[in-house]
Formats: structure tokens, C-alpha cells, sequence
């Protein structure tokens, strides 16, 4: 049961003067806003079409600062930095623009080191919000900066992606990467709001896109089949980002994602339940390099190998891992590529986070919308999951 509430209907349309950001010429579609309540914080995550240019007025009302951080990529900058700063203008906001090289290459260490610099050298206060414009390597970045300066400065995440919407925006996992494995240096810094504009969406290059969705057939694999059945039939339109189907491929997904973070914040039970694909994922990302294959296409190939090597295990019917592979290749995901050996893969995966007394922890499908947890899977099988996805 999920527990997060939509406060509007779907696809529910209102005139631009009766959004939030009246001076926008255009029809303005109230998608949806999921409470994530937890004990010790609240927030929202609003998905709303022209939700951009009211950004400056939802920052002010989380947070009493007459500086703001802008942080965004070179990519995205040039995209929605104008009017995501005019909208933090015009709340008030003095605004320190901090732009990262774009690219999961850059999400480590050297960035972070840098943007430090940049707000030491400004003087931003503790009360000063950090706003992350951008893909999930700008917010996982900007929010390990938010959740260490100044031991934790406010933080808004502003989701440009699917991918970003979908899964990274929301449960406040924030890290980066290091040589050694993905996401290895992190914290946990729930933001004080989310703000998605479906609008960036279409800015959205089909390969990005295309990497989001690999996270809208875990979220179902693992919860929802009814979400799997939802995104097979309608494959097309996504592709096309039709508006309405949009909306409820982005609503879905916030809502199971919130779900989940509500249960287990902190990843001691079923938050894990999101690795879903995500060990082979990582091990394929390390072993072959950062932003060769990129995070959305090796979780999809790393579901095709969870579900293969669950069947192998006899942990679920074979069809499953058919019917996940014809999903993902439907979508223009890739479902092989060129792997390292297997002893190399092994390597990468024992270096994944949820390795427990040196076992291999993977995250299976047992049917369409449950997963189970296993550290006893043979490493045969495991291979197979490899064989499975290797060209």
C-alpha cells in the first residue's frame, strides 16, 4: 500500500493564471504532488508541466536564505539555467551559479572538491539552499555537497531527466563515484523539496530518455506489474513523450519510489529491494569504464542478467526474463555489450555495497512485481545472468 498522497488528479488542467507561475504563456497540467513522510522529515515531490518557472517561490518556502547555489551541468545550463535562475531571482534569491562538466565521469571526488571551493569563497551560510538543476549525476553530486558543507545546508532537487524524476530525485541517496566502484562515497540528505517539470523532458536527448525508463521497468519488476502491463502498451508513446502518458509513467514511479523510502529510509530492508539489476549494473559501469555504457542501460542489461540468473536458481518461471528482455529491447535499451571476463565482473561485484561477510548479495525477481534477496546464489549461475547479456 503506497503511502503517499496525490493531492490532484492526473492529467488535471488548469489555465496558466491559475498556476503557480502565472506569467507562463502556455496551459499549465497539475500532474501530481506525493508526501514523503518520515520521522524526522517531511517533503514534497511536485510533477507539474511548467513547474520551472515557479521554482524561486517553492525554494523560499522551504528555506529562509537570501543566498541560493544553483548547481547544474554545462548541458543543462544552457537548456533551463536562464529561467531557473530568473525564477530564484524573482523569489529573492541572490543566486551562485556552480557549473559542473557534464557526464558520469564527473561525478567524484575532484568535482565536489571544487564546488567546495566555490561556496567557501562566497561565504554561503548554513540557512543558504543548495539547488540541484540537472540528471542524477548533478543531484547525487550536489547533494553529498549539501549534506557535508557546513555538516548540512538545505537541499531542493530539481530533476531534469526521467531517470532523475523517476528514481534519483527522491529518498535522499546522495554519493559519488571513486575508481574502486560506483557510489562507494555517500550519505543520506533527504532534500527539502522536489520540484519536476515533465517540460524538460522534451530537451531530453532519446538516449537519456531511453536510460530513464530502465529504472520505470525496475520500479514494476519489483512492485507493480500492473506498471509493467501499463508500460508494454503504451511503449510508443513514451518513446514520444506524449503528455499524458507521461504523467502517469512519472506519477507511478515517484509514488512507488516514496513508498518505499517511507518503509526503509536508511536501506536496512526493503529500500535494498531497489538494487534491482543494479550489482550487475555496477559492476558492467566499473568494468567498462564511466559514461561508456551509461547507469539506465546497465541496470537494464543488469536486469535481463538478475532475472536469468533467477530463473537458473529456479527462484522464477523462465517467461519472466523473456518478457523482461523483450520490454527493455521494445525500449531501445540495449540487451548485450561487450563484457570483461567473468573473474573481472566477479571482481567489480564484491566491491558492490551490499556485500555482506564477502557474499554476493543480488536482488531476483520471484514473479512480475517481487523480488527476494540472496547471498547463496552459486557462481555459475551467476555467470549465466553474464552469458546471458554478453555479445
Amino acid at each position: 500500500m503506497f503511502h503517499a498522497a496525490r493531492l490532484a488528479g492526473l492529467g488535471q488542467r488548469r489555465l496558466a493564471g491559475g498556476c503557480r507561475a502565472a506569467r507562463c504563456p502556455i496551459l499549465c497540467y497539475l500532474i501530481a504532488m506525493v508526501s514523503v513522510v518520515l520521522p524526522h522529515h517531511s517533503y514534497e515531490v511536485t510533477v507539474e508541466s511548467g513547474a520551472l518557472s515557479g521554482l524561486g517561490e517553492q525554494v523560499a518556502g522551504r528555506a529562509s536564505a537570501a543566498r541560493c547555489v544553483l548547481v547544474t551541468d554545462a548541458n543543462v545550463a544552457g537548456l533551463h539555467g536562464e529561467a531557473a535562475n530568473a525564477s530564484l531571482q524573482s523569489a529573492g534569491f541572490e543566486v551562485l551559479e556552480v557549473v559542473l562538466a557534464a557526464g558520469e565521469a564527473n561525478k567524484n571526488l575532484d568535482t565536489v572538491r571544487s564546488v567546495y571551493d566555490q561556496l567557501l569563497d562566497a561565504r554561503l551560510e548554513r540557512r543558504s539552499p543548495v539547488v540541484a538543476l540537472g540528471g542524477g549525476v548533478t543531484g547525487d553530486t550536489a547533494g553529498f555537497v549539501a549534506a557535508t558543507y557546513l555538516r548540512g545546508v538545505p537541499f531542493v532537487q530539481v530533476p531534469t531527466t526521467l531517470l532523475a524524476m523517476v528514481d534519483s530525485s527522491v529518498g535522499g541517496k546522495v554519493g559519488v563515484n571513486v575508481p574502486q566502484g560506483k557510489n562507494l562515497i555517500g550519505a543520506f540528505h533527504q532534500p527539502v523539496a522536489v520540484v519536476a517539470d515533465p517540460l524538460t523532458l522534451k530537451t531530453l536527448p532519446l538516449r537519456e530518455m531511453r536510460c530513464g525508463l530502465a529504472e520505470c521497468v525496475k520500479h514494476a519488476v519489483l512492485r507493480d506489474p500492473t506498471l509493467f502491463d501499463f508500460i508494454e502498451a503504451n511503449a510508443d508513446a513514451i518513446l514520444a513523450i506524449s503528455p499524458g502518458v507521461i504523467a502517469e509513467l512519472v506519477e507511478r514511479n515517484v509514488a512507488i519510489k516514496a513508498a518505499v523510502v517511507i518503509e526503509d529510509e536508511r536501506e536496512a530492508g526493503v529500500r535494498a529491494h531497489l538494487n534491482l539489476g543494479h550489482t550487475y549494473g555496477h559492476a558492467i559501469e566499473a568494468t567498462t569504464g564511466y559514461g561508456l555504457i551509461q547507469h539506465g542501460e546497465g541496470v537494464a542489461l543488469g536486469l535481463i542478467a538478475a532475472a536469468t540468473t533467477a530463473a537458473q536458481a529456479g527462484i522464477c518461471d523462465a517467461a519472466v526474463a523473456v518478457r523482461i528482455r523483450a520490454l527493455i529491447d521494445r525500449l531501445g535499451l540495449p540487451v548485450s555489450a561487450d563484457l570483461a571476463d567473468d573473474a573481472t565482473l566477479a571482481t567489480a561485484m564484491q566491491l558492490d555495497k551490499k556485500v555482506m561477510d564477502s557474499k554476493i548479495r543480488l536482488v531476483l525477481p520471484t514473479k512480475m512485481g517481487a523480488v527476494t534477496i540472496r547471498d547463496d546464489i552459486p557462481v555459475s549461475q551467476i555467470n549465466a545472468g553474464w552469458r546471458a547479456i554478453r555479445k
